[in-house]
């Protein structure tokens, strides 16, 4: 097509990022629309699993961090704990996975645009971003949660749940396990993941609307390590969590990451699931196959999909959710595979 590019990315976010860099890397002429300075930061647990970490090094990434050799539930005096039986994850900051994920894409010669996108056109030929003179074979939707392109195509699913949201902040405390622990309260979950030798990144999903220190409160054994004058950060906040789209295909419009529907962070697998949709998005194009990416999607995620959305609906449920710690804590066998099928 003269005068376009191959392979066009709205969003240069993790997805966005993997999925350019696999497209250079295939070369297919790319280019990323992002109106945001580099690093990039948002509200995340900002723990990787070993899939995640797998993926990474894959596209010959170092990311920093703090390695991470488990999950550890916690509610009161109950633990449970599954360590990695596949290799290590790994804590690192949103801020460091984005720097570099954002320097190999340019390493990759791929040029990132200023640019806010809202609204594409279509045709059998390509795409075209109206007012830039923006063209593509192919356009990628990466931007996020909730994501413009979804919204303006008319791919949005509206849902009927109860909503949830997150929230992160960072304290300056040594980490007193190698485990990421999930502290399990009445209303929320509090994520507490090992980023540095004196950083911890506590991040809490819940469906109340209140501030961050009233809902850490509610874990008194949690604060009680984590006192205010050791925040280091400001507290981020995402949500509504729960967005669907009708399909991930849509003529020549793919979508990927969080774009491409999310159901909650319970089971911290975002960036995984984005690693592995980009693989699979440009592998699908580079076969001449766009349609089957939305099979491949449903196929690599379908196990996440299926627990997330258990474990939300029964967290949700005021009868099950007191019973799901102790479960996990009465079978840690059966707790052990799951988390290692999630990893």
């Amino acid at each position: 097509m003269s005068g376009g590019h191959d392979l066009l990315i709205v969003g240069g976010g993790p997805a966005g990022l993997a999925t350019a860099l696999h497209a250079a890397r295939a070369g297919l002429d790319t280019v990323i629309a992002e109106p945001r300075r580099a690093p990039v930061d948002k509200a995340c647990g900002e723990g990787l699993m070993p899939g995640a970490v797998r993926a990474l090094t894959a596209l010959g990434l170092d990311v920093p961090g703090h390695p991470i050799t488990g999950i550890r539930y916690v509610q009161g005096p109950r633990q449970v704990q599954a360590p990695f039986r596949h290799g290590p994850g790994l804590g690192a900051r949103r801020t460091t996975l984005h720097d570099v994920l954002h320097r190999a894409v340019l390493d990759a010669g791929v040029p990132v645009l200023p640019l806010r996108v809202a609204d594409v056109r279509q045709d059998t030929a390509g795409v075209t971003v109206p007012g830039t003179g923006l063209r593509a074979r192919w356009l990628v939707a990466a931007d996020g949660l909730h994501s413009p392109v979804r919204r303006s195509l008319g791919l949005e699913v509206t849902t009927h749940h109860a909503p949830r949201y997150g929230l992160r902040r960072h304290y300056a405390v040594p980490p007193w396990t190698p485990y990421v622990e999930v502290h399990w309260g009445t209303h929320a979950e509090a994520y507490v993941t090992p980023l540095g030798p004196r950083l911890v990144g506590v991040a809490l999903l819940t469906a109340r609307r209140a501030p961050f220190a009233t809902q850490l409160e509610t874990f008194p054994e949690l604060a009680a390590r984590l006192p205010p004058t050791a925040a280091a950060t400001a507290v981020r906040g995402s949500g509504p969590l729960r967005q669907s789209a009708r399909t991930r295909v849509h003529g020549r419009v793919l979508l990927v990451g969080d774009a491409a529907g999310y159901i909650d962070a319970l089971t911290g697998e975002g960036i995984s699931l984005a690693l592995t949709g980009a693989e699979a998005l440009v592998t699908n194009l580079l076969r001449g196959t766009p349609s089957r990416y939305e099979t491949d999607w449903r196929h690599s995620t379908r196990r996440h999909r299926l627990l997330t959305e258990l474990l939300v609906r029964a967290r949700q449920q005021p009868a099950l959710a007191p019973r799901i710690m102790p479960t996990a804590a009465r079978l840690p066998r059966l707790f052990t595979a799951v988390v290692n099928a999630l990893a």
